[in-house]
């Protein structure tokens, strides 16, 4: 058991990979899940944190920051994601783009059996609309967070982080 708590992902690794690749802001809507991570960014004095009502709502407010000149990352739940297709085809992928989103798996689990629809369908829904990810699920996986930046970057589009398992570890409170 003590092995397998060291490999979980870590908040502030997802800070630190933040950090790496020159974050500004996040937008978000805090919730008890990504608590403890929440309040790790609220301490960052290179990072602003712009808390929103409704996940489609991040998708607008990242992309007047990137016209803007600044590097948001979309942090947000797999079911409010789905809830925010058209945000996602107006605001990310039509507009063409660098857009990084850190995804919260709900419902999903390496172990195979998958009984949540909102994990069954939260793949189905990327590739539907063409969207790349990488999935993060431990410390060991941290690297294709930076991964997810440089395709971004290089492809002008959005491209996804799934956190599986539902930032398991990040409410500390």
């Amino acid at each position: 058991m003590v092995q397998e708590q060291a490999a979980l992902l870590r908040p502030e690794t997802l800070v630190a990979e933040f950090k790496k690749n020159g974050v500004t802001h996040i937008v978000t809507i805090p919730d008890s899940e990504t608590n403890y991570l929440y309040e790790l960014m609220k301490q960052q004095d290179w990072l602003d944190i712009v808390p929103t009502s409704r996940e489609g709502e991040t998708f607008a407010i990242a992309l007047g920051l990137i016209v803007g000149g600044k590097v948001p990352v979309c942090v947000i739940q797999n079911t409010g994601m789905m809830e925010s297709g058209d945000s996602i085809r107006g605001m990310a992928l039509d507009a063409g783009f660098p857009m990084v989103m850190m995804i919260g798996y709900r419902g999903w689990t390496r172990h195979g059996l998958v009984t949540d629809s909102a994990a069954k369908y939260t793949e189905t829904f990327l590739h539907a609309m063409g969207i790349n990810y990488y999935l993060v699920e431990q410390e060991g996986d941290a690297d294709r967070i930076s991964l997810a930046f440089k395709e971004a970057r290089e492809q002008s589009r959005p491209v996804a982080v799934l956190i599986g398992d539902e930032y398991h570890g990040f409410n500390r409170t």
